[in-house]
């Protein structure tokens, strides 16, 4: 049985990472923007988490909460990252039941939308939340934070310095068997 919060779980686990490397290398960057009409670093990062709730409640049969009230701050997010965390850890699996079976009313945007379980979860609220989830690690990478793929999933292993620049030897890359 695929368990939606798992996959959201992970991922929050690692916006809190990638937030405090943030905090401690580029602080003031918090409200930077990769375009003038795009949320800011700290908004990104609430509107992933808003989606991880807007995704795993309706799925399991609930109300979707949401726990960010107040400004932009790191406090505020890591308390709002925090609570997302516990709830959705607390959700059993059994309530996600049947999610083929389950009708998911939504809005995106302008836009209204009634999908199944399945698409709701794997065409609108995974990639939203990887959008935004993205958008906090374009915005440090652009400013200069020291991080890379393996702070982004937590999988990922490099040698220190490596790069993927048009420099790169193809012999030096690890080889696959």
């Amino acid at each position: 049985m695929i368990v939606p919060s798992s996959v959201f779980l992970h991922y929050l686990k690692r916006l809190d990472r990638l937030l405090k490397r943030i905090e401690r290398f580029q602080p003031d960057i918090s409200g930077n923007r990769l375009h003038p009409d795009m949320f800011p670093l700290l908004q990104q990062a609430r509107t992933a988490i808003s989606f991880a709730l807007r995704a795993c409640c309706p799925l399991a049969g609930r109300e979707i909460v949401s726990f960010g009230d107040g400004e932009y701050n790191y406090e505020n997010i890591y308390a709002e990252l925090a609570a997302a965390i516990q709830y959705l850890a607390a959700i059993p699996p059994e309530e996600y039941g049947d999610l083929g079976a389950r009708t998911i009313d939504t809005a995106a945007g302008f836009a209204d939308l009634r999908m199944n379980g399945w698409d709701y979860y794997l065409t609108y609220c995974l990639p939203n939340f990887c959008f935004h989830y993205s958008m906090v690690y374009a915005i440090a990478r652009q400013a200069g934070v020291p991080i890379g793929k393996a702070d982004y999933d937590g999988f990922h292993k490099y040698p220190l310095g490596f790069s993927f620049t048009d420099e790169c030897d193809p012999e030096d890359l690890p080889q696959r068997a």
